[in-house]
């Protein structure tokens, strides 16, 4: 009988070791299975961040980008107003030119009147001498001006050479004598000034 007692003990040892076998490999298989799905978990987070991440650097981009047509159209905005305005002071400054040079032969027709009068003290020449003042200051109240010539350097964009003449202690390419007065408005020349020219 106590064989078979120290059998039962034996058995029952051999229970309880194969249960904390059974304990142990179970406790291994949930910790392995805690760390899988912790791994697993980690993967999902890390994509998740990843696409987190990829999607903001796609809105970067596209903010970026509209910043760039936000700037560029601002910039074409703001060079069509100063263009605008430009031309608006253009068309402001020569919208007059046509009836400027139809009178710039008047001016011209009384300045020989005022030189073939052979009396400065006469009335008659007061007279012209006061309408051309008038009409000279009304010129210039429209940015016309006459180009002074005489005694400068000749210039092919405000003189016309008609004449060359070779004159002592003159410079070569100096205008000597003007043959008719030349007038610009603003910028644009209407009229080059005619005149001979030093060789």
């Amino acid at each position: 009988m106590e064989n078979n007692m120290n059998q039962d003990e034996k058995i029952q040892e051999n229970c309880t070791s194969n249960e904390e076998e059974v304990a142990q490999t179970s406790e291994e298989n949930v910790e392995a299975e805690t760390t899988c799905e912790e791994n697993v978990t980690d993967i999902n987070s890390k994509l998740e961040e990843k696409k987190i991440n990829d999607k903001i650097e796609e809105l970067e981009k596209q903010v970026e980008e509209k910043e760039d047509k936000y700037k560029r159209l601002q910039a074409e905005y703001s060079n069509y107003m100063r263009r605008t305005q430009e031309e608006k002071q253009t068309i402001g400054i020569f919208a007059n030119e046509k009836i400027i040079t139809e009178l710039i032969p008047v001016i011209d027709s009384m300045e020989r009147a005022m030189d073939a009068c052979a009396d400065k003290e006469d009335d008659m020449y007061k007279g012209i001498e006061l309408v051309h003042k008038q009409l000279i200051d009304c010129l210039q109240k429209f940015e016309v001006e006459e180009i002074n010539a005489l005694n400068e350097d000749f210039d092919p964009n405000l003189h016309l050479a008609v004449m060359q003449e070779s004159v002592e202690g003159v410079e070569p390419n100096k205008v000597v004598m003007v043959l008719q007065k030349g007038y610009k408005l603003n910028t644009k020349i209407i009229r080059p000034t005619m005149v001979k020219v030093s060789c």
